[in-house]
């Protein structure tokens, strides 16, 4: 027996002899290799590195370690500081800016959207092409026409793009000349608004009831349903068009043409501004089946205040802070520390709420998505909370009680750093962008309102039309302005929307109000870094800078060293995201 254990006991000296041996060679050999200092570090040389910081000119070069950029400068000198990274070449005929960012878009909307046919009031660029505008209602009527005589069945046609101002207006009685057996349902260019006709109201049960439930039920003059569903109202039709929007195989369809646009645009972030809206775990379900690690963007949620009161009740800040705090990896969506409020209607459907005489096309005022009264106290929980706000404030009317509603909360006290952005800034007049300023708030505005309707508002809005969307002056009055799409409401392109607002040009030529053009700086800084500021990310991306991560957008020329007008023609290689490089 003694014997025994002798021999196991030499046996284990021998084996753990052996060991150690291995593993001091293995670290003689890690020594000497270098793998003590190993790194997957690389230099990216360029022909010029736009870094987006103030005070910086052009250099060349950037180092890359582990997904984050190590420094900035000429490639000569990062060689020298760095002379064990790789050295990549492939961008040296190629320009490199900060990572595009685009913080207001609708995913989930947009995917449904995207997947309808388009029957727009200007030419728009789709995941399938560009579909070219239709001018009047005898075009828009007959286009609807060919394509109803075109779908297969019986069953709804729901089609996107109709714009008022353009098409005219149109009621049931229209869409009924069209079809008295298909229930047809037209989507207006806002997303805000549906247009029915009388097959369409049976098949959604729409009736006069339904007034005591919902605003925005249009009647005519004689008391009679128009067809018309607007703001509040669409939520009835939910009931009906889940079946037909909502499918896996529809969602998946326009989820992949969003992602398409995204790609081919040089987008490396793009943040959802109303996260929960369609039901926290139906988002949650599609998010999961088709965003991927693989996908070359980062996706950020920001959840909308109703959708998180009805589900959490008193607990909804409290939710939204759980949700931004837990740990985020590439391919999962990542919750943001902020709240979208509604103040009041869509710009493009002519329900933003403005101040007397109001629209001069409906005599209407507009209205109001939040009475001013309950938005202060709706948004005192969150703001004292420490959340950031986004809230969506269009017209005149809407910016006085905004900010009206801001000056009493933040007289409850502020967080260091705490901010509020005005989203979409249909109208801002000096006077609202003083009072901005004066609170440190952003403004992040739609990138297309002064293209698309600039002229058409100047009938409909009189001398108002002059304070759509006022970049330069925001800007000039210390507000970090920023633009987003409202995708799919505008091209998701954020070279063509610095673009639009350089030049200050409408659709049909005309310049409308050239002392708000951007700056070539001004203009890329509104889609890199003042984004990541609106998104509270600016430490983690919208500028190149040591220990920021390393998305970045790959240019075939310099923006800044290129006209205005040509911005949207300037090609695009693809993206690094990360450190890793994503070709289109």
């Amino acid at each position: 027996m003694v014997y025994v254990l002798k021999q196991k006991s030499k046996f284990l000296q021998t084996w753990l002899q052996r060991l150690f041996r291995s593993l001091y060679c293995l670290c003689v050999v890690a020594v000497i290799s270098g793998c003590g200092d190993q790194s997957d570090g690389k230099i990216l040389l360029a022909s010029a590195v736009i870094t987006m910081e103030s005070g910086d000119s052009y250099v060349n070069a950037i180092a890359i370690d582990k997904g984050k950029i190590k420094a900035v400068g000429e490639f000569e000198s990062l060689i020298a500081r760095y002379p064990n990274y790789d050295i990549d070449r492939e961008f040296a005929e190629r320009v490199i800016v900060p990572g595009f960012i685009d913080p207001h878009i609708h995913m989930l909307l947009g995917a449904l959207i995207y997947s309808r046919p388009f029957l727009p009031p200007w030419d728009m660029q789709t995941p399938s092409g560009l579909v070219k505008g239709l001018a009047n209602k005898e075009e828009f009527l007959a286009a609807l026409a060919k394509l109803e005589g075109e779908t297969e069945g019986n069953g709804p046609l729901i089609v996107y793009g109709y714009h008022n101002l353009v098409h005219g207006a149109i009621d049931r009685h229209d869409l009924d000349k069209i079809s008295k057996d298909r229930p047809i349902l037209v989507w207006h260019y806002s997303g805000h608004d549906f247009y029915l006709n009388s097959e369409a109201l049976d098949w959604a049960e729409v009736d006069k009831r339904l007034l005591k439930t919902y605003q925005g039920i249009e009647l005519d003059s004689e008391g009679e349903l128009t067809g018309r569903l607007v703001e509040d109202a669409p939520k009835h039709l939910l009931k009906k068009l889940v079946f037909e929007l909502f499918t896996p195989a529809n969602v998946s369809k326009g989820f992949d043409g969003y992602e398409k646009l995204i790609t081919e645009n040089g987008v490396t972030a793009v943040a959802e501004l109303g996260y929960g809206l369609f039901g926290k775990r139906l988002e949650d379900f599609y998010y999961w089946l088709e965003y991927k690690k693989d996908d070359p963007y980062d996706l950020y949620l920001i959840p909308e205040h109703r959708a998180f009161k009805n589900k959490y009740g008193d607990r909804s800040a409290d939710q939204i802070l759980e949700l931004s705090k837990v740990a985020w990896s590439r391919g999962d969506p990542r919750v943001l520390p902020r709240v979208k409020f509604f103040s009041d209607g869509a710009f493009y459907s002519q329900t933003m709420k403005l101040l007397p005489p109001g629209y001069a096309c409906n005599h209407s005022h507009g209205v109001w998505a939040t009475n001013p009264d309950i938005l202060k106290v709706e948004m005192l929980p969150y703001w004292k909370a420490g959340l950031d706000f986004h809230i969506h404030s269009n017209g005149d009317a809407s910016q006085s009680a905004t900010l009206e509603a801001m000056r009493f909360i933040i007289s409850s006290g502020r967080k260091e750093g705490q901010r509020f952005i005005i989203e979409h800034g249909g109208l801002l007049s000096p006077n609202d962008l003083d009072n901005v300023a004066s609170m440190s708030g952003g403004v992040s505005a739609a990138s297309h309102y002064v293209h698309y309707m600039g002229k058409k508002y100047q009938q409909v809005l009189g001398d108002k039309a002059n304070h759509i969307t006022p970049m330069a002056s925001a800007l000039a009055a210390g507000i970090p302005a920023t633009l987003h799409s409202d995708a799919p409401l505008a091209p998701l392109s954020p070279l063509q929307a610095a673009s639009v607002h350089m030049t200050r040009l409408t659709r049909e030529g005309d310049v409308m109000l050239a002392s708000e053009r951007l700056t070539a700086k001004q203009g890329l800084a509104a889609i890199t870094i003042n984004a990541a500021w609106t998104l509270g990310l600016e430490d983690e991306i919208g500028s190149i800078k040591s220990g920021k991560r390393a998305n970045l957008t790959i240019l075939d020329r310099n923006p800044l060293e290129t006209v205005p007008e040509k911005w949207p023609q300037i090609g695009i290689w693809g993206v690094v995201i990360d450190g890793q490089k994503r070709p289109l």
